[in-house]
């Protein structure tokens, strides 16, 4: 399967290079080939609007606008994954990923005492093939989970794709209820028979025993970008190009904005991104998860506090100059996972981030592939689970690429009254699959 990793970085056209500031490090913008002409966009129409209205805009407002801006979003009308969109993703180059990923949540149900009742969360869910995987699992392994109550409640703000999931996840026979002006705008029932509900924002989600997924999730979250300067830090703002009226240019703020106070004051490197949102996000699962118990297994693009910019555009697979032809590419930035672990710090526990190909080895992934071998006589479908193997575990594909990061109670990797052994006086540390060797406890 022949996809362009949306973990690529590609070199700088000479005419963006032009339009960024002599103190930027040029080859690190605008990523992909610029086409010939700028076409100017619906939401071209409405960034230029919006410039010359109010000025600059951060870059952080730049994403949100152009991704999920109600009227023109990128994602709120269009199915931009699989090989016809703009990308694909793990759960679609194969099926393994999200039976690994069930594996994980049945694994870690099982090792805080087997409740009586959890939610499956997902922020984010694509087109549901994630979810769908992990819910097959569920259903294969109804003999464990049979005295347990499941929900699934799926965290959507694109419309076409809560449509997509709804087609994926349930019975067409059986009838979604829909209310566009209630926190649940849509509900229904699994194939397996499992409720599902749709919101457009975590808040809207029942508080309860919960274990939530985000996928590729935190990297299309907006990003606020800050160059070192001489005089301290600035802000990186988006606005037009004087010299050519329909195109749009970076351009610094000429003093501090009130998102610096994001900036670690030990920062040695001289390009950062900083994420308010995904803060925010990883605040209200952290008080959940020690509230009400629970997990959260965070798998993206990133790194541990250590790039600089990251920021790009992918359209038909490929990499695309993130201010050309707004609207029709998706963007995205690298997640810093260390933000995410100061954001978590105190309130629950942190694993990670690791990567992907030594996460999979450790929750069997090659196990589940000989499975699969011995079972199929096809040839195709051989070289298919073969090739997304390779996708999934390859180093210089998605192997190292890609990242896995969880939150747990702290009681959880401390050992608490379930986890005690009757022979034992103190509690032991416990084993958390995929971080380390899986192990059924």
């Amino acid at each position: 399967m022949s996809v362009l990793l949306r973990s690529g970085l590609g070199p700088l056209c000479a005419v963006a290079r032009a339009a960024i500031p002599f103190i930027w490090r040029g080859k690190y913008f605008s990523s992909g080939n610029e086409p010939a002409e700028n076409p100017v966009t619906p939401m071209l129409r409405h960034l230029m609007y919006k410039i010359k209205s109010t000025g600059p805009i951060t870059v952080a407002e730049y994403m949100k606008e152009v991704l999920t801006n109600p009227a023109k979003g990128y994602y709120v009308y269009r199915d931009m994954l699989g090989e016809k969109g703009d990308f694909i993703t793990s759960p679609e180059i194969s099926q393994i990923f999200g039976e690994l990923l069930g594996i994980w949540f049945i694994s870690e149900w099982m090792a805080t005492g087997k409740s009586t009742a959890f939610q499956l969360v997902e922020l984010g869910p694509g087109r549901g093939t994630l979810v769908g995987d992990i819910l097959r699992v569920f259903t294969q392994l109804g003999s464990v989970l049979k005295n347990c109550d499941i929900s699934v409640h799926l965290v959507e703000v694109s419309q076409k794709l809560s449509e997509i999931q709804a087609l994926t996840l349930t019975e067409e026979k059986v009838p979604l209820e829909r209310n566009a002006g209630s926190p649940v705008y849509m509900k229904g029932v699994t194939k397996s028979g499992i409720p599902i509900s749709w919101y457009r924002d975590l808040h809207d989600v029942p508080k309860g025993y919960s274990f939530y997924l985000a996928h590729e999730f935190f990297d299309v979250l907006p990003v606020h970008k800050f160059q070192k300067t001489p005089q301290g830090w600035r802000e990186v703002f988006v606005d037009i190009d004087p010299q050519v009226s329909d195109k749009l240019r970076f351009v610094l703020a000429p003093s501090a904005t009130p998102a610096e106070a994001f900036i670690q004051h030990d920062e040695t490197r001289d390009h950062v991104e900083v994420c308010p949102d995904a803060g925010v996000i990883i605040e209200e699962l952290s008080q959940r998860i020690a509230l009400t118990g629970g997990a959260a297994l965070v798998a993206d693009y990133g790194h541990d506090g250590t790039k600089t910019d990251t920021f790009r555009g992918f359209c038909d697979h490929k990499l695309h100059d993130v201010l050309i032809a707004p609207g029709t590419a998706d963007l995205t930035a690298d997640v810093d996972f260390s933000y995410l672990r100061r954001m978590a710090q105190g309130k629950v526990a942190s694993l990670g981030p690791i990567k992907q190909h030594t996460f999979l080895k450790n929750m069997g992934i090659d196990v589940r592939l000989k499975v699969l071998l011995d079972k199929s006589n096809e040839p195709s479908v051989r070289q298919q689970l073969l090739q997304g193997y390779d996708m999934l575990m390859n180093p210089k594909k998605m192997g190292e690429r890609f990242n896995f990061f969880a939150l747990l109670p702290h009681q959880r990797l401390q050992g608490g009254s379930y986890q005690r052994n009757a022979r034992q006086s103190k509690p032991f540390a416990s084993v958390v699959a995929g971080f380390s060797e899986l192990a059924w406890q």
